[in-house]
């Protein structure tokens, strides 16, 4: 789908690069670098146009990857082991493929001894996910509070699940590792299972094949789930695939996991154990995990923690916990907090099966926000907040990649649910939190308003008559190292009656890739507010171009710190008036720190702007010059810019000449966003033929400036019907 603003039906786009052609695995990816997108058609690249001859052919494009009506990309799951066997990356979903890597993270996730996995299993899976370059959603499925996990598992029941992009590069923002699941059930299951288990050669052909999908699509592993009995061949396979799989994706690809559910036995059996013990502990032991069923009790826990095969990885035992609490379970739905409670106790991690609970089983889709929220911050007691690691700049403007609406600079664009996880920006801290005198405070996502996206951030609450000092409201726990010089922008909507301010807490920068960095000695900082006449505000708002804060604060404040990293930004909110119950609410857009040097650094261009994969359809609508079903353009696009200078990108598209050349050539529509230097163009209703249109690519840059149009990319196509037809 494509976000527009004009009458076409629109796509919101995201993000993707591609790996190189071929199969060949041999070289570990390398998080901080994006791989090469497949080469364009030829096109010349010293002609700013192409040309198309109009011909209405079914679409060549694969069915799988792309919806055969519209030619949306779509991702999915591998059905049968001959679709894994025959997997080929030259083949593979283009705009399937992730485009942020893992971020670096504090604790780092080997250090960590009480994870938090949350697998996800809603419906069937592949629902308004499977639209890689985001949908239209009035009541959309998210997940924002990736601080307190460290592993997110995509899970379906095909026989291997292959996460959607949007949830990889949701989660790799947050230095959050993702796994896909390769899983075998029932009788078709054991069939597979004996097949590819029968000896060296199958079994290594499978895993090979698991590592080059995991490789090519950029996220990060494996769970294993075979719930299937195993003949005596296979099962003494199985551990020796485990152990080759496992060590050919640490091979290849940095920070993999292959976990183990807790499912057969060494004999072959298919027979849950709800621990692990010694009639399962050979899987544990060939692989980076073991992931337990759900039907546990307390005395499981009791025997697991004094079993030798656990001694020194209790940090690799996840105990599962069912949300929806199947079966005989400890907690469950909104006492899941019970099970979470015994499990730390006893030292283990945790895997958090189908949290998706709170949006499926409630009727009101509407009450999302609010009933995800209850759930984490119920657990919030036994969950352990883990830092994203940015460089600068760090932006956020809270967005949880989705809303009623898509804001842009304060702007609303488009009035219309929509879903993108690719667009959810580095979230915050949400809790409600008592306050002594009978005040309160809460952090919530609120898409009522935005500058950037979806979403805001709203703190509200209530000052109480008692409450002298200032109410402070923690917004990040981060890890970002900061600049001779910093520059630091807020913008805000506060209520009447109340004064905001901005604390940070930083330390020596040094200190922070210590083993026990989350012990470091915090300094406070209040950053002053620079004047409007300030040179440095000046040269901000001169870069920052015509903004329109119609209602909302900009302030900008600079630091001066050497060797240091900021660890927690605070929002702290004060009452001006009387000492008296003071009831508040603060609306934050954005925030944005950045290296004052970076200020003087001259944009890049967009360059290698192409145009491939045309379809041409004919629409159920009609123009409003003709009353023939309109003329749709289906295309992608590719160009090269640095992705990690980038936000996302604006696609646009203007009429420069039509069949009636009376008609002047047009303004620029926007078409969609797209989350990496790959977009489709999708049912876009153009001019009849003989036609001249121009499609181009805006950067939007981390920073916040716009990019002057002279380094945007462009690239016009002309068009003429078929003679012959």
């Amino acid at each position: 789908m494509a976000l527009t603003v004009d009458g076409n039906k629109p796509p919101l786009r995201r993000k993707r690069e591609d790996g190189e052609d071929g199969d060949d695995v041999g070289v570990k990816r390398d998080r901080s670098d994006g791989s090469r997108l497949e080469s364009c058609l030829d096109q010349p690249m010293d002609s700013d146009s192409i040309h198309e001859v109009i011909k209405y052919v079914p679409s060549p494009l694969p069915a799988k990857h792309y919806d055969t009506d519209t030619t949306e990309p779509i991702c999915c799951g591998l059905q049968t082991m001959e679709e894994l066997l025959s997997w080929k990356r030259s083949e593979a979903n283009p705009f399937n493929v992730a485009a942020v890597p893992l971020a670096p993270r504090d604790p780092p996730l080997a250090n960590s001894l009480h994870r938090t996995l949350v697998s996800h299993d809603m419906m069937g899976g592949y629902l308004d996910d499977r639209f890689v370059q985001g949908t239209y959603a009035d009541t959309p499925y998210a997940f924002y509070h990736w601080q307190y996990i460290d592993v997110f598992n995509y899970f379906t029941h095909n026989l291997v699940t292959i996460p959607p992009a949007v949830w990889t590069n949701a989660a790799h923002k947050h230095g959050v590792v993702v796994i896909g699941t390769f899983i075998t059930e029932w009788t078709d299951g054991a069939a597979m299972c004996e097949a590819f288990l029968k000896e060296e050669e199958s079994y290594r052909r499978v895993a090979d094949k698991l590592v080059q999908i995991s490789h090519c699509y950029g996220f990060d592993g494996w769970l294993i789930n075979i719930e299937n009995s195993l003949s005596e061949v296979a099962v003494k396979n199985t551990p020796l695939f485990l152990r080759y799989l496992t060590d050919q994706m640490h091979e290849r690809v940095s920070g993999s996991l292959v976990l183990w559910y807790d499912s057969v036995i060494e004999v072959g059996h298919l027979q849950w154990q709800n621990e692990l013990n010694q009639s399962n502990r050979i899987f544990f032991d060939a692989c980076d995990g073991f992931f337990t069923n759900y039907n546990w009790t307390e005395q499981n826990l009791e025997g697991m923690k004094d079993f030798s095969g656990v001694q020194g990885r209790q940090a690799d035992v996840y105990v599962g916990v069912d949300v929806f609490a199947r079966g005989k379970v400890v907690g469950g739905m909104f006492e899941t907090n019970k099970a979470l409670e015994i499990i730390r106790r006893h030292n283990f991690s945790t895997a958090i099966f189908a949290p998706g609970w709170v949006y499926e089983t409630h009727y009101d889709k509407t009450e999302f926000r609010k009933n995800q929220d209850k759930f984490w911050a119920l657990l919030s007691d036994y969950l352990y907040v883990h830092r994203p690691a940015s460089p600068l700049p760090f932006t956020s403007s809270f967005c949880q990649g989705f809303g009623k609406a898509f804001y842009c600079r304060g702007q609303c664009e488009a009035e219309r649910g929509w879903f993108n996880l690719s667009a959810q920006e580095i979230q915050p801290l949400y809790y409600h939190t008592e306050l002594e005198g009978g005040g309160w405070l809460r952090s919530r996502g609120c898409p009522e308003d935005a500058w950037n996206g979806g979403c805001s951030l709203l703190l509200d609450g209530l000052i109480p008559a008692t409450h002298t000092s200032p109410v402070c409201a923690k917004i990040f726990s981060l890890n970002v190292p900061l600049a001779s010089k910093t520059l630091v922008s807020i913008i805000y909507k506060p209520s009447a009656g109340i004064t905001v301010s901005l604390e940070l807490k930083t330390t020596d920068a040094s200190l922070c890739t210590h083993i026990n960095a989350q012990d470091v000695t915090l300094t406070s900082v209040f950053p002053a507010v620079l004047d409007d006449g300030h040179q440095l505000v000046s040269q901000f708002s001169q870069l920052c171009g015509n903004l329109n804060l119609d209602g909302w604060t900009l302030r900008c404040s600079q630091l001066e710190l050497r060797g240091c990293a900021l660890r927690e930004v605070y929002f702290s909110i004060k009452r001006d008036g009387e000492a008296q119950d003071t009831p508040f609410s603060c609306r934050l857009g954005e925030i944005m720190l950045l290296d004052v040097a970076s200020l003087q650094v001259p944009p890049e261009l967009v360059q290698g702007l192409c145009i491939y994969d045309v379809v041409w359809l004919r629409g159920a609508g009609t123009s409003p010059e003709s009353t023939s079903p309109c003329l749709l353009l289906n295309a992608t696009l590719r160009w090269d810019y640095p992705t990690e200078l980038v936000r996302h990108f604006r696609v646009y598209w203007r009429r420069l000449r039509g069949p009636d050349p009376r008609i002047p050539p047009g303004q620029l529509v926007l078409v969609g966003r797209a989350y990496s230097s790959l977009f489709r163009v999708t049912e876009l209703v153009v001019p009849e033929p003989p036609g001249l249109l121009e499609l181009v690519v805006e950067p939007v840059i981390r920073k916040g400036f716009p990019i002057p149009e002279s380094h945007w990319g462009r690239r016009s196509l002309s068009y003429t019907e078929d003679s012959t037809q």
